[in-house]
């Protein structure tokens, strides 16, 4: 799994920033106002760092841009990296511009002037995230390896602690991405669930349902949409019961499907190489969990994630089939490949019976539909409880992943009322994500406070974002913990 690469923060030593080899970083917010290690570097560099904040070039720098200025004479450093940011700057602005020293973080060590910034832990969370590279499956010997991050700050005391913190959020983050950066050969559901039952090392307590145990409690809605593989499908419960003695916890539930191809429903082939990111809200499931676990947080919460794999065989379930959900409800399946919600509604269910939640939220890469309404900012969050919602909402806006509340009616489900059984999987295009939602909501139990969170246009990305590279984005792990922190952890 990849290892994030940690700050260290560390208080000035002027002597040492001349002869520091790799990168520097320079963290300065107004034209000619230099702290302590930037007037080191200045003096190094003969004026050219003053002379560089005076220019048009930093003027038109915005809060949190970066610029390199190569091989600066008088250093032994391949560049110095000035990043203009407010002393007054949030969290984002910060981690934003931390993102812009990752990026170059891979094979370097790099040094990082801070001075008396009060957020350099979340510019170093930043440049953390950003440091991520998946190549586990790659051969070629010139990929960066290795790397340090040093902050220099005017009161290092003052972040005591935060790599502890930086850690368990990251260790999260990358876990989150591997998992669904990985190909669907590798990350069977054999595997998915080995890799979870290893986070019994970090306090865990991990169970795995089998396809037995499954049919005993009569998951036909989860084993109809993996009986056309070889792979065999899987619960698996992860308890972090660490908060108030016999307080009710906050379950998250994850749709895992490790390969999409639509089953007989197939998907046209092209793009179809991405459907192995289909199992990224079991992957963000599993993230908070290990975050929650490294940083020993105080809170009971709860991880279930259905993995299957949906596949077209002689064995397949086919359009038009009745299966019988654990909750009783009958489902007529018009589109094989809207299965996601199948996998989701029994192991809500269960959540609910087993544990009896105080609130639950389920994550799932679900919808097209979600993509044409939202592109890849936000998710789509959609609730059955105002005061739950808003709280999530708060909680992922704090954290900077875009997060967008959808709308939910009973207008909406004729759209998906079946005359064969007591509903149909999907509802047509229109509303197309509300309606999936809808769906889930009959398997929500009254008063059951409730969050769906659509991922399918966050959990993996084209290109690279601020915080991450091309593919994966970890979305949902910080958002989620905070979560857990304002709301959950006495």
């Amino acid at each position: 799994m990849t290892a994030p690469i940690l700050p260290s923060f560390t208080e000035i030593n002027l002597d040492a920033i001349g002869t520091h080899k790799g990168r520097v970083t320079v963290v300065l917010s107004e034209p000619g106002k230099l702290h302590p290690a930037a007037r080191r570097v200045n003096k190094l560099m003969r004026g050219a760092l003053v002379r560089f904040t005076e220019s048009d070039a930093f003027e038109k720098m915005k809060d949190g841009d970066a610029l390199d200025l190569a091989w600066p004479v008088g250093m032994e450093a391949e560049a110095v990296q000035v990043i203009r940011l407010s002393p007054r700057a949030d969290e984002n602005t910060a981690r934003k511009a931390g993102g812009k020293i990752g990026k170059a973080l891979l094979g370097k060590d790099v040094l990082v002037l801070a001075g008396s910034l009060k957020t350099a832990d979340e510019l170093a969370l930043g440049a953390t995230l950003r440091a991520y590279a998946f190549d586990d499956h790659q051969t070629h010997d010139d990929a960066p390896e290795g790397g340090s991050l040093m902050v220099m700050v005017s009161k290092p005391e003052s972040f005591e602690g935060a790599t502890v913190n930086i850690n368990a959020l990251s260790e999260g983050v990358f876990f989150t991405r591997d998992l669904v950066n990985e190909p669907a050969n590798v990350l069977t559901t054999v595997e998915f669930a080995d890799r979870l039952e290893a986070l019994s090392a970090l306090g865990v307590t991990v169970k795995v349902l089998e396809e037995d145990e499954l049919e005993a409690l009569g998951m036909r809605a989860l084993l109809g949409v993996g009986q056309g593989s070889e792979s065999p499908s899987k619960i698996v419960i992860m308890e972090w019961l660490k908060g108030e003695k016999g307080a009710a916890p906050l379950a998250l539930v994850g749709k895992g499907v490790v390969f999409d191809t639509g089953g007989i429903s197939l998907k046209p082939g092209a793009g179809m190489e991405d459907m192995t990111m289909d199992m990224g809200g079991a992957g963000t499931v599993s993230g908070v969990m290990k975050t929650l676990a490294l940083r020993g947080a105080k809170a009971n919460v709860v991880g279930l994630v259905g993995l299957v794999e949906n596949m077209p065989d002689g064995r397949a379930q086919r359009p038009g089939d009745i299966v019988t959900s654990m909750k009783g409800t009958t489902i007529e399946v018009i589109n094989t490949d809207a299965e996601g919600r199948l996998v989701l509604c029994d192991v809500m269910w269960h959540a609910q019976e087993e544990y009896k939640p105080a609130a639950m939220v389920d994550l799932a890469t679900l919808t097209g539909a979600v993509i044409i309404g939202l592109g890849h900012e936000n998710t789509g969050v959609f609730s059955n409880d105002d005061s739950f919602c808003n709280s999530f909402l708060n909680a992922a806006a704090a954290e900077g992943e875009g997060a967008w509340r959808m709308p939910m009616g009973p207008g909406y489900d004729k759209l998906i009322k079946s005359h064969k059984a007591d509903i149909k999987n999907v509802g047509g295009r229109a509303a197309g994500s509300v309606t999936a939602a809808q769906f889930l909501g009959r398997f929500v139990k009254d008063d059951q406070p409730w969050i769906h969170l659509d991922i399918a246009g966050t959990a993996q990305l084209s290109g690279e974002s601020p915080l991450a590279p091309k593919g994966a984005t970890g979305w949902g792990v910080l958002a989620l913990n905070r979560l857990v922190k304002d709301q959950f952890e006495g």
